[in-house]
């Protein structure tokens, strides 16, 4: 009996998702182009660094969200939503911040985050008009679409502002910014938005024409947002209070009694800067924390298979019981 070899199993190539493809290749054109700036001294190249660096993340988490977002969401009505919240959302809060937010003071933080939460809000709920239907998970994904596209043209503006330095025009400072930012993007607008898009749409269940509406529970979220979003603001004031009172000396305090800022000491410095970063850490903490339990306790409403066709008619219970076309079922 002759034996013959065994097939040769074919090679699998795993790829990397989307949301990883434009992150690595992302990452790799805003690096060559801050390096080429560098090198050449090109100051054409500065807005190619602005868009780049501060559109990189916010597009990067809207790919990973939409890949887990239900067929309503196209990506056409994730594009508009994208570009055109973000553009709504950062006039709307330019404008009422300007108007209610004359002079600056302690509140003045608290006032910004409940302005910029009620403005992507408002977006979001303009943008999600005659959806189909209207489930938690969806109001999240559409959402963080809202929510990055603010932070997008926020950190552009701050990047370019970055720029004019006090001895002139300084590409460090934007690239530094751009890095920072970066990095904080994704514990920002776009997840304070998520959580309040999943409240919004979560609104929809409980009302007779089955629509997002105003009701306690959302106004109790975006109460929520609004105050980790003072908080993620307030954090670097907060830092500086709470290092002058577990390390501050005499000297220092009679100082800030004459309106005057004491100097820092080294030590300062470093206490600063870890209360400030574990301020940050917190709110992300718990903004994380939130979105994830509340992804987790959604549903999504999918398609249930036809059932086959047979000669011989179906109970009645039987067909009562496949009459309906759609289950929510729980998303692992």
């Amino acid at each position: 009996m002759t034996a013959y070899p065994a097939a040769p199993q074919p090679h699998v190539r795993h790829r990397l998702p989307p949301w990883a493809r434009v992150l690595l290749g992302g990452l790799g054109l805003w690096v060559a182009t801050v390096v080429i700036t560098f090198a050449t001294s090109n100051a054409n190249l500065v807005p190619t660094i602005i868009l780049l660096g501060s559109f990189l993340i916010p597009v990067t988490f809207v790919v990973y969200a939409f890949a887990r977002a239900d067929e309503v969401l196209t990506a056409q009505r994730i594009f508009m939503a994208f570009i055109c919240g973000g553009v709504l959302g950062v006039l709307g809060a330019t404008v009422l911040e300007a108007a209610l937010l004359r002079q600056p003071s302690g509140l003045s933080y608290v006032g910004v985050g409940l302005i910029e939460e009620a403005v992507k809000l408002g977006t979001l709920w303009l943008l999600a008009r005659r959806l189909p239907r209207y489930t938690p998970r969806d109001g999240m994904v559409l959402g963080a679409a809202v929510g990055f596209g603010f932070a997008a043209l926020e950190s552009a503006g701050y990047a370019f502002t970055a720029l004019f330095g006090s001895s002139g025009l300084s590409l460090l400072n934007l690239v530094e910014t751009e890095a920072l930012r970066g990095i904080l993007t994704p514990f920002g607008h776009g997840l304070w938005t998520a959580i309040l898009g999943g409240a919004l749409f979560a609104t929809a269940a409980r009302s007779r024409r089955g629509r997002p509406r105003l009701v306690g529970s959302l106004v109790g979220w975006y109460v929520l947002m609004a105050m980790l979003h003072a908080l993620w603001d307030a954090s670097g004031s907060v830092a500086y209070w709470l290092t002058l009172l577990l390390t501050g000396t005499p000297m220092q305090w009679t100082l800030i009694g004459q309106g005057e800022a004491p100097a820092a000491t080294q030590t300062q410095v470093h206490v600063y800067t870890v209360v400030n970063w574990s301020l940050l850490l917190l709110d992300a903490v718990i903004g994380v924390a939130i979105l994830v339990v509340r992804w987790r306790r959604a549903t999504v409403v999918r398609p249930q298979p036809a059932p086959a066709v047979t000669d011989s008619p179906a109970p009645a219970d039987s067909a009562a019981a496949l009459s309906g076309t759609a289950v929510s079922v729980p998303r692992v």
